[in-house]
């Protein structure tokens, strides 16, 4: 099981004036944790080079803010690259994060 230290990107929303509804900027939060599942695989499509998708799990120490923004968690920065969070799985007293390609909004 590898180790995981590195930031998790936040974004939320928040009405900008009555009915437009806009995101705010990114924050990123440093967390420790572990690399439960390592996968990757090449999705093939009509590109010349096939899509790097990988299924890793990464599993955190989370605290009270992590518990009560989980849902507006976007990204994670690990091993050089910025990663979408695909699914949160509440495991008190760990998040786990499914993470999946790569992730091309704001970041902080």
């Amino acid at each position: 099981m590898a180790k995981f230290y590195g930031p998790v990107g936040y974004i939320s929303t928040g009405e900008n004036v009555q009915g437009v509804w806009k995101s705010k900027p990114p924050i990123e939060r440093m967390y420790y944790g572990d690399a439960t599942r390592i996968s990757k695989r090449f999705e093939p499509g009509d590109k010349v080079n096939d899509d790097l998708t990988i299924n890793n799990e990464i599993s955190i120490l989370a605290d009270p803010y992590a518990y009560q923004h989980f849902h507006e968690i976007r990204y994670v920065k690990w091993m050089g690259a910025t990663w979408k969070v695909n699914n949160i799985t509440v495991a008190y007293p760990r998040l786990i994060m499914t993470i999946g390609g790569v992730y091309n909004g704001p970041q902080a």
